[in-house]
């Protein structure tokens, strides 16, 4: 399996997908206009350990919803995952077994060299 969740609109989304160069052997899911399904956020978990790990502390509404000042299970994470797409921490790139969460640069240099690995 390989896909891309991403936002269409998020600069930073674009300059990683960018620079990843990545062919049309990639399922891009545009998660504002087509959301989150709850299988594909099994499958995310799967591979990631938690949902946890898929959560963006970083949204916006984190905040505006007091989230930061409440105790969050693994269920609440995906509970807001599926609810609102703002809180996948993105871009989230699955290339078969592995997957690569969010825009820190570690994280898309792994990304780049698991993609270069499979090219050779």
């Amino acid at each position: 399996m390989k896909k891309i969740f991403h936002l269409g609109n998020c600069t930073t989304c674009q300059a990683i997908l960018k620079e990843l160069q990545v062919g049309p052997e990639f399922e891009m899911r545009e998660i504002k206009s087509l959301g989150i399904q709850p299988d594909e956020i099994e499958e995310m978990k799967k591979r990631a350990g938690s949902y946890e790990a898929l959560f963006s502390r970083r949204a916006m509404k984190y905040r505006a919803m007091g989230l930061n000042k409440m105790k969050l299970t693994e269920e609440d994470y995906r509970r807001y995952i599926l609810e609102e797409y703002t809180f996948l921490k993105r871009p989230v790139i699955i290339l078969d077994d592995q997957i690569f969460v969010g825009n820190a640069k570690k994280v898309v240099e792994a990304a780049k060299n698991a993609l270069l690995e499979e090219a050779i």
